[in-house]
């Protein structure tokens, strides 16, 4: 790993400078500091900082934050496997709380002690990612991806098992088939939808904006949309949640309103872990391995950082990695009600 005295020779400025711009230092004027944190980003330098430990890796929002979700809670579980293995702490932060607003994320990270960072976000902080990761420091994108750039990034591919498991839907007879979808839009969600959109149209049956809802992706949100499916004049015969509280929180309302499920609605639901299991009638789901996908950027962002320590350290070329999903059929999706058929 580079030293303090590396870097001053190569930003072409003293050591007491790169001190200052270490340490933000509101006193350096603004080209000497991007002339000094260029070069420390590309010497991979990561100082300690008092006794504070200079090796933790972020868990970073960019974003709103779900910590309290089943998926950022599977997604640190693999990310845990990851850091035991390595010797490396976590550190969960929001990037607007985190950074004071004189500093660039470089600075904030090293003032941290951080090594490298992965990143959660939204559609709306997609912004921030590309932010960090041009400052060039060891970052990955979770769940979600940025094709032709120069963002790191580990997801789930989920739109053409979604579509897969609309078609089985259309398979057993349903012609209306309801959607329903997290409120806060992100890359996950837009696949799900576009699945969705292609088997409708691959089976030649219209799309219907009122058949798609959206709900806060939690208990909540399921109880709100069948509710919502159960004023329609015409009710759909099926729908496929994105979101697995959602659609627990359907499943339950359904037994209170008296609602059979499969006869009366077939649901398809998605699931992160192994839930499908743990409810009745046992759900037939897009699956995905959270854990996997919090192990796999991990690995990613470890790489990252091996690389940025090496002595003849240089940017790697970006990396996007997708993980699989898969559909599962149980007996939570069953035929179409007679009388919906033709």
């Amino acid at each position: 790993m580079s030293s303090v005295r590396v870097i001053a020779k190569r930003a072409g400025v003293s050591i007491t400078t790169v001190s200052r711009v270490l340490n933000n230092h509101p006193q350096v004027s603004s080209g000497v500091r991007e002339r000094v944190l260029a070069a420390t980003n590309e010497s991979g330098y990561s100082p300690v900082v008092g006794r504070r430990s200079a090796n933790n890796i972020a868990f970073v929002y960019t974003g709103e934050e779900s910590i309290g979700s089943p998926f950022d809670a599977a997604v640190l579980h693999g990310v845990s496997r990851g850091l035991a293995e390595d010797g490396y702490d976590l550190m969960i932060l929001s990037a607007r709380r985190a950074r004071l607003s004189h500093e660039t994320f470089t600075q904030m990270f090293m003032r941290k002690g951080i090594r490298g960072a992965l990143l959660r976000t939204t559609a709306e902080a997609r912004p921030v990612c590309e932010a960090i990761a041009s400052e060039g420091y060891p970052v990955v994108v979770i769940a979600d991806r940025f094709e032709n750039s120069s963002i790191n990034c580990v997801y789930c591919d989920s739109l053409n098992t979604s579509r897969e498991a609309v078609a089985h839907l259309i398979g057993q007879g349903h012609k209306r088939i309801a959607i329903g979808l997290h409120i806060i839009t992100d890359s996950d969600h837009v696949d799900r939808l576009a699945g969705y959109r292609q088997a409708l149209s691959d089976h030649a049956l219209p799309f219907d904006s009122n058949l798609v809802l959206r709900a806060p992706a939690e208990r909540s949100g399921g109880t709100q949309i069948l509710r919502r499916l159960m004023t329609m004049p015409d009710r759909p015969t099926a729908i496929f949640i994105t979101d697995p509280m959602t659609v627990v929180g359907l499943l339950s309302e359904a037994r209170r309103m008296g609602v059979r499920i499969p006869e009366d609605l077939a649901v398809v639901g998605f699931d992160d872990a192994e839930l499908r299991f743990g409810v009745y009638p046992e759900l037939t789901a897009v699956c995905q391995d959270a854990s996997a996908l919090g192990f796999e950027a991990f690995r990613l962002l470890k790489t990252l950082i091996d690389r940025a320590d090496a002595p003849d350290a240089s940017r790697p070329d970006p990396t996007c990695k997708a993980l699989r999903t898969w559909l599962e059929v149980h007996e939570s999706a069953g035929p179409a009600p007679r009388l919906s058929q033709p």
